[in-house]
């Protein structure tokens, strides 16, 4: 709870929120939801959400959170999500803090697909995914509506053996 002040710097900035599921929150409904991401420090089951601070090592400030769906048991599938304050965008640490959480549900959890599901206009965050090697899979029209408005998704993917592979340097393979 002490990261209260450092979240509503970015839960309620309009930007930063513009393509996340959650409206723009005041302090109040910021602790409601910090509380609730108190709770989601492990995966026991299906659906949840594994939720970690992206924070500064010089300061400990909270500039944004990285997020870790396990979508599914029988298909070993996760889905990434991120929020990054705007002041701190642009400098490559939530793709620092993507990259690890990827890591973690390959090495770590065991999963065997990741993906990444945004709004087509959010090129920066497709920028980003495509940085960590995720490929785009589907182009959904009018697939979802956020804040009140139909909005088209791109759909990225990246494999276990990709991700093995990329980091070896070694090209990536289809088969797994």
């Amino acid at each position: 709870m002490d990261d209260l002040d450092d979240l509503v710097a970015f839960h309620s900035d309009p930007e930063v929120v513009r393509y996340v599921p959650w409206p723009v929150r005041d302090r109040e409904q910021t602790r409601v939801a910090l509380e609730a991401k108190l709770t989601q420090d492990r995966l026991t089951e299906e659906g949840q959400w594994l939720v970690l601070a992206i924070e500064l090592r010089e300061t400990k400030t909270v500039i944004g959170e990285v997020l870790l769906k396990w979508a599914s048991a029988a298909d070993q599938t996760g889905e990434l999500g991120y929020a990054l304050h705007a002041g701190h965008q642009g400098k490559g640490l939530a793709s620092e803090a993507a990259q690890e959480i990827v890591r973690l549900g390959f090495e770590e959890l065991g999963l065997h697909r990741i993906v990444a599901i945004l709004d087509d206009r959010n090129t920066a965050s497709a920028q980003l995914v495509e940085r960590l090697g995720m490929r785009r899979e589907a182009h959904h029209l009018q697939a979802w509506r956020l804040k009140d408005e139909w909005c088209n998704e791109f759909v990225y993917a990246l494999l276990k053996n990709e991700w093995i592979s990329g980091r070896s340097g070694s090209a990536a393979s289809d088969q797994d």
